[in-house]
């Protein structure tokens, strides 16, 4: 296709052409869930089955997107979008309490998000995989900014005399794989364990590395 359709201005049905459009995308997410974090997943989906399934038509999918990696792009963003709006709120849950607090209230908020709804756990975990380069590009920037979360944490913790004073990217960097891995098993069946004890783990595992063996807190 030469280019994208163009849109449709002016108001229709007390809407502007801006909020049809938004209608119209979220629709197409919507579906996109369903599809690519279900069956028949993201390689078994055509634009014309994630447009009935959106209830809309093959042309306005190209109104709003050029290809069905476009959509899975977009849920990728959405979805990790949703856990670290989770993980904020849990670390204001536990604003100026011990680490330990503060580390178990982000795990146990991202985690109820992102387990929350399996079909986002799939499009995390398993459909982005594979797909093209621009998406393994994204899916690595993603987990970036996961790390850099985690650094950031991890820093503040060491201010307050809570961590040791070390550069946590590598360590972060290992962590965050350690979470999508059990996760990822948790959630296909492989770990015969309950959610509360999945994210008891990590947290025993993130402390472990803000405080590792023989680490004492300053002038102590």
């Amino acid at each position: 296709m030469a280019g994208r359709l163009k849109q449709p201005t002016g108001r229709y049905g007390g809407r502007s052409a801006e909020e049809r459009q938004a209608e119209r995308r979220r629709r197409f997410l919507d579906a996109g869930l369903q599809l690519f974090g279900d069956s028949p997943g993201f390689r078994g989906t055509t634009i014309a089955a994630l447009s009935e399934a959106a209830g809309l038509s093959t042309r306005q999918f190209y109104e709003e997107f050029r290809t069905l990696e476009d959509v899975l792009a977009a849920l990728h963003l959405q979805v990790n979008d949703w856990a670290e709006e989770a993980a904020l709120t849990g670390l204001a849950t536990a604003e100026g309490q011990p680490v330990a607090e503060r580390v178990t209230a982000a795990f146990r908020a991202y985690a109820a998000n992102v387990t929350g709804d399996p079909r986002r756990l799939r499009i995390t975990f398993t459909e982005i995989i594979g797909v093209s380069p621009r998406l393994e590009r994204q899916r690595l920037e993603r987990r970036s900014r996961w790390v850099d979360f985690l650094c950031a944490e991890a820093a503040a913790a060491a201010e307050r005399g809570e961590a040791a004073h070390r550069d946590y990217r590598l360590a972060a960097t290992a962590f965050i794989g350690s979470v999508n891995g059990l996760l990822h098993d948790w959630q296909a069946g492989y770990v015969d364990a309950d959610l509360d004890e999945v994210v008891d783990e990590l947290v025993r595992l993130l402390l472990g590395i803000l405080r590792p063996v023989g680490w004492r807190p300053e002038g102590v």
